[in-house]
């Protein structure tokens, strides 16, 4: 048994729900698979142990000898070891496998370790759903005096700074943010966020935009300024509805804005699920 408080060894059939899947709802936990007969194994447990001593705490290291337990091994789909998974909030969120280096092993941990920023998120994120986004952009900002280079705290500003209606601002925020973050899937969403909600305060009123829609007189750019109405509204659907018949009518307007449209919703919904597959095979038919 491991001296260190924040070594689990060993982790077993018997508990691992209670030493890995619980504890990693309060911190991460990496879980080491490794055997006694495997000689990188030994090469990389004193780089762990030395990693859980230096979090104090923030993460916790789990052992799990596979040739004891052959059960977790196939349940977590162990091919070969040293296997590293890091669960948070009761799952695997990132993994490794063979010897890595230890500043890859000490990014993967920081990814998901809590800081003080993470808690001005939270704040921040609750302030723009109660309608006080300026509020919100006040914490972000002030946490970033702080950690100028925590880029979630950039990237929730952003959001924060649409929402207040500030799109230049959170457009030159958005842009100064990391090329892996502006193409993570939160990064997308947000940019598809500042797309329709810049389209909706450049745009008429709903209610004039609607009655035009019901009467058929509606030109292109009237159908696009309804359709980011709609999904700013959550309409998702109806939205995209619009876009589609946009595409059919207009499809060169505003130099394909409908398709592209279509897309930034796609990014706004994450990328997958019944809706977008749905409208993905539509959009495929009708450029095809």
């Amino acid at each position: 048994m491991a001296q260190s408080p924040y070594i689990l060894d060993p982790v077993t059939e018997a508990n691992f729900a209670e030493a890995v899947i619980e504890r990693s709802r309060q911190v991460p936990v990496l879980v080491d698979f490794w055997a006694e007969w495997c000689g990188p194994c030994q090469m990389l447990m004193p780089v762990l142990s030395r990693l859980a001593d230096e979090y104090g705490g923030r993460f916790v290291l789990a052992k799990v000898n596979t040739d004891a337990e052959q059960g977790l091994a196939m349940r977590y789909g162990i091919r070969g070891i040293p296997a590293l998974k890091l669960f948070r909030h009761g799952e695997v969120v990132e993994e490794m496998v063979g010897v890595q280096p230890e500043g890859a092993i000490r990014a993967m941990i920081d990814r998901h370790i809590e800081r003080p920023a993470d808690r001005v998120r939270e704040e921040a994120r609750a302030a723009v759903r109660a309608g006080a986004p300026e509020t919100a952009v006040a914490l972000l900002r002030k946490a970033l005096d702080e950690e100028p280079d925590y880029a979630p705290l950039r990237l929730d500003l952003a959001a924060a700074l649409a929402a207040a209606g500030r799109f230049d601002e959170a457009e030159e925020t958005f842009r100064s943010l990391p090329p892996d973050v502006r193409e993570g899937a939160e990064g997308k969403a947000l940019a598809a966020r500042l797309t329709f909600a810049r389209a909706v305060a450049e745009a008429p009123a709903r209610e004039r935009l609607e009655a035009a829609w019901r009467e058929g007189s509606a030109g292109s750019a009237e159908l696009y300024a309804l359709a980011a109405h709609r999904i700013v509204a959550g309409e998702h659907e109806a939205g995209l509805e619009l876009l589609l018949e946009l595409l059919k009518r207009d499809p060169g307007f505003r130099d394909g804005a409908a398709r592209k449209a279509v897309l930034a919703a796609f990014d706004l919904l994450g990328g997958e699920g019944d809706l977008v597959q749905r409208y993905r095979k539509r959009l495929f038919a009708l450029l095809h």
